[in-house]
């Protein structure tokens, strides 16, 4: 493990520093929101329209890179979103934060398929399971990383706006200065919707619903805090929270996926998404009780993402798994667009504790779904599943196809491995 990380620090570096940036301005959109008296409704089609530019990156940054290359898309990107996060502050109006919401989704998207096309590309076939997984703890731990960051300053100031656009500056030095070679960057068209729900109707279905509620924790997880009264460090606390769940349940679950029918893992990590929000609801502000809702709450979010992959892939052959990583991604991303939007119409309507409900119905959606296609399909033989592997529900469709591309592989090998005579393991 020490080689494989020696060999991608750098990548890895850029990635927490990136990961600082981005996460500070998706919860300082929560806070100065707030104090600008922006509405609920309000912050949800800002937080919305990142997800449309995060869309549309995936869609067109492959394009861009073909065009003119890996480094000069790299850099533009890295500059437009640097502004972005500057401007912020100057044009304190919810139409010019949408707009920029728009171009900061769309420039980290391309961010992400160029900085994880040199990552797979350092990566080989023995090390690539390895790699992915440091990425996502890399992602995981910039998130978290940032929210203490944020209580190092004013929201109501520019200071931690500008603070995040330096960090995503010098985020691209160790990326920009470490990659020698440049690979070539192959995304393959994603599955349309109508043959990737024939093929996994609970893939389509669940990560659909799980987009909207990572969005919606992701996005609207610092309105909630800030509508009810939240100090900027308990806001940052709870947003923190939120993503070491995921990091502290991705390794269990992950154990589980690979020795139990996926449908009712995902049944069971669902109905503790929605019991914990429902907590979360009656909490009346307490909060420990909060933080203990977020922490399960989106703890058990990033392993959903990873488990309807891995299912999807169950049925899938090797041909087709690139195709429906790209359909997922973007069924996710739909998720994504709709679920904040949803969130803040609630909250809007019926008070900022809306926030848990419309949680707690995403995740018991979910859960009802996995019990009926219980009923629909037989389990696939063990033998015949793909292996889980962690990823991120922000990462693009370079890093998922990868991801994919491992776990066949991986599959495969523990498979001929059992089928080898006893005589031939000793």
């Amino acid at each position: 493990m020490r080689v494989v990380l020696f060999r991608v620090w750098p990548l890895l570096l850029g990635i927490v520093l990136i990961m600082l940036g981005n996460g500070m301005h998706f919860t300082l959109i929560g806070l100065r929101g707030g104090i600008e008296g922006f509405s609920a409704s309000e912050l949800a089609v800002v937080t919305s329209s990142y997800f449309v530019g995060f869309l549309s990156g995936a869609r067109f940054s492959p394009v861009l890179i073909r065009r003119v290359g890996h480094v000069r898309v790299f850099a533009a990107l890295g500059s437009f979103m640097s502004a972005g996060l500057i401007a912020f502050p100057l044009v304190t109006e919810p139409w010019a934060w949408t707009i920029l919401r728009l171009l900061v989704g769309f420039c980290m998207s391309g961010i992400y398929v160029t900085a994880e096309s040199w990552l797979n590309d350092a990566a080989t076939n023995e090390t690539r399971g390895k790699v992915l997984s440091a990425y996502m703890i890399a992602q995981t731990l910039g998130i978290i990383g940032a929210q203490g960051l944020l209580t190092l300053g004013d929201a109501a100031t520019s200071v931690l706006f500008i603070c995040a656009s330096i960090l995503v500056s010098i985020s691209f030095a160790p990326i920009l200065l470490s990659v020698a070679h440049v690979p070539t960057i192959e995304v393959a068209r994603p599955m349309s919707l109508r043959k990737l729900y024939l093929s996994s109707p609970l893939g389509t279905v669940g990560i659909f619903l799980l987009g909207s509620a990572y969005a919606t924790q992701a996005g609207m997880g610092a309105v909630f805090g800030s509508q009810i009264g939240l100090t900027a460090s308990q806001i940052a606390l709870f947003v923190a929270m939120l993503f070491a769940g995921a990091l502290a349940l991705q390794y269990p679950i992950g154990l589980l996926s690979d020795r139990m029918d996926r449908r009712k893992l995902i049944f069971g990590a669902a109905t503790t998404g929605a019991t914990f929000c429902l907590l979360g609801w009656v909490t009346g502000g307490h909060l420990w009780l909060l933080m203990v809702a977020a922490f399960f709450a989106g703890g058990v979010t990033t392993p959903l993402y990873a488990l309807f992959l891995a299912y999807t892939n169950d049925y899938l052959s090797t041909e087709d798994m690139p195709a429906a990583s790209g359909g997922l991604v973007f069924t996710f991303g739909l998720g994504a667009i709709t679920g904040p939007l949803i969130t803040g119409w609630a909250m809007q309507s019926l008070g900022p504790y809306a926030f848990w409900p419309v949680l707690s119905t995403t995740f018991l959606s979910i859960a009802l779904y996995a019990l009926y296609r219980m009923t629909q399909r037989t389990v696939a033989p063990m033998e015949a599943t793909e292996s889980y592997l962690g990823v991120v529900p922000t990462a693009s469709p370079v890093a998922v196809e990868a991801a994919g591309a491992w776990a066949a592989e991986h599959a495969e090998a523990e498979h001929s491995e059992d089928l080898r005579p006893e005589s031939d393991k000793a």
